[in-house]
């Protein structure tokens, strides 16, 4: 079973800064790309960067783009996501998605809980 916890999340003023940690632990064989995803109150959930292994070319929403830098800790299997020049529509909760390979071979995806990210004016 493979787990992802989301670590980082808290309250920043309107220009700040914060760094959203995401640990990927569990029995797989490979995993094939991370992405971060934020859902803000009654809205859908919306992918804003990701990192696939095979190219290493991070891809960002055109929302978060120029201020969001998505990286990756290959060997211990993290990801992280700075977010600088936070504003208040980046509110929501953000969660660590990976799409991996199981060890049966299958592609399996999951999910961490979330991490709330609360930006202030």
């Amino acid at each position: 079973q493979v787990q992802l916890v989301e670590s980082g999340g808290g309250l920043a003023q309107s220009g700040g800064s914060l760094r959203l940690s995401c640990t990927v632990s569990g029995t797989f064989s490979t995993i094939l790309n991370i992405e971060w995803a934020r859902q803000a109150p009654g809205k859908s959930r919306e992918v804003v960067a990701g990192l696939p292994t095979f190219d290493k070319k991070a891809t960002y929403a055109d929302s978060v783009k120029g201020r969001f830098s998505i990286s990756r800790d290959y060997a211990k299997n993290m990801a992280f996501l700075q977010m600088d020049s936070l504003q208040p529509d980046d509110t929501g909760v953000y969660y660590c998605h990976a799409d991996l390979l199981a060890t049966s071979g299958w592609r399996e995806d999951s999910w961490g809980q979330g991490t709330q990210v609360t930006v202030s004016s």
